[in-house]
Parts: C-alpha cells; sequence; structure tokens
C-alpha cells in the first residue's frame, strides 16, 4: 500500500497530472471572467503547463500568479485586438447564417469566416504560448506568433484539429469540461514547443530538447 502511494508511482503521477490538469483548468476560467484577462490567463495557463506540468519545476498557484502578473500588460494588450476580431468574425458569421436561409448570395463567404475564425483561435494559441516562452513587444509577441501560425501549416491544422475535435468531444461526454482547458494546452503543447524548437538557438534548442526529454 505505500508503495501504491509513492510519488513514483506511475498511478500516482497520473492521478497528480489529473488533479494539476482539473485545478489549472479552474483556476483559468475563474481568472477569465473577466473577458479582457482572457488573454493574460490563458498565457499563464501555458506557462503553467509547460514549467509545472510538464517540466515538474515550481508549485502550481505560484507558477500561474507570478505568470499572471508578469505578463499581464503585453497579454492583455495583444488580446484585445485579437478578441475584437473574433468577435466581429462570430458576428458575421451569425448574420451570414441568417442570409443563408433567405437565400441571399453573401451567404457564399459562410466558409470564408469560418476558416478565418479557427484560424484565429490557431493564432491565439500560438500567441498565449509565446507571451509565456518568450519576452517582446506587443507588436513583436503578434507578428512573431502570426509567422509561426503561418510557417507551420501542418502543424498549425494539428493544433485546430485538437482543439475542435476535443471540444466536440465535450458534446459527447460533458463532464471532460473540466479538463479541456489545460488539457487542451497540455497536449497542443507538444506541437508548438515543437515549432518554437526549429527556431531557436543551437544552445537554446538543445538546452529545451534536453529538458524537455528528461521530463516528458
Amino acid at each position: 500500500m505505500k508503495r501504491f502511494f509513492s510519488i513514483d508511482n506511475p498511478v500516482m503521477r497520473v492521478l497528480v497530472k489529473l488533479f494539476d490538469v482539473i485545478a489549472l483548468s479552474v483556476i483559468w476560467a475563474v481568472f477569465s471572467v473577466p473577458i479582457f484577462t482572457i488573454g493574460t490567463a490563458s498565457t499563464a495557463l501555458y506557462a503553467t503547463v509547460y514549467h509545472h506540468v510538464r517540466l515538474g519545476e515550481g508549485y502550481l498557484w505560484k507558477t500561474f500568479w507570478e505568470s499572471f502578473k508578469e505578463n499581464f500588460k503585453r497579454s492583455t494588450l495583444a488580446w484585445l485586438p485579437m478578441l475584437a476580431m473574433i468577435l466581429f468574425l462570430i458576428f458575421d458569421i451569425i448574420t451570414i447564417r441568417f442570409l443563408i436561409k433567405n437565400g441571399h448570395p453573401l451567404g457564399a463567404i459562410f466558409g470564408v469566416l469560418l476558416v478565418l475564425l479557427l484560424v484565429s483561435a490557431v493564432w491565439a494559441q500560438f500567441l498565449f504560448a509565446y507571451c509565456a516562452r518568450f519576452d517582446g513587444t506587443v507588436k513583436d509577441s503578434l507578428r512573431y506568433s502570426f509567422y509561426l501560425l503561418m510557417a507551420h501549416p501542418l502543424r498549425s491544422i494539428g493544433i485546430m484539429l485538437l482543439i475542435f475535435g476535443l471540444a466536440a468531444l465535450i458534446l459527447v461526454v460533458p463532464g471532460l469540461a473540466i479538463l479541456y482547458p489545460a488539457g487542451t494546452v497540455w497536449i497542443t503543447s507538444y506541437l508548438i514547443e515543437d515549432v518554437f524548437i526549429k527556431h531557436m538557438s543551437d544552445d537554446d534548442r538543445e538546452r529545451t530538447k534536453q529538458e524537455l526529454s528528461d521530463h516528458d
């Protein structure tokens, strides 16, 4: 029995990770209630997933809170224009959907708007991850995250499929919603970090590969 509750036991490690994912999802949801803080909360979520869940560094709450405070200004300023764009696309999609029902010719652009919304969701994922992992200005964060999105289309499509595929799974098993925020970031971080590694300096690339291989 003592060996079962040991932290080295594979079952216990899985349970600890599961608890971390649930706790992080709840914390993220609470900090995202004011919609303008979603960007900062998502940046802190990625930082905590990377440093605490994947690398086993520090404490969950402390890692999240320190990242939230440190990245508040940059992440918020980067998130607000993206939020405006996403809301604009959602409004247009709802409007075009109404036009489609009435046979309006503008209904043909529905698919284009939907694709743009999906791309925006993946861009946001790259943006929050970039803010969590690297320093820079708001302009740099938006520009480089978009560049990474476009420079790696296959991985971007993979991230898109994971985001919306896991969301669709919640429709089948609603209880999985408690795992979705942190769980999705955890899974997509493997693709995102692979992209980041390709653009690092040689020293940073080798160091990052080593620390990830030691803990994943």
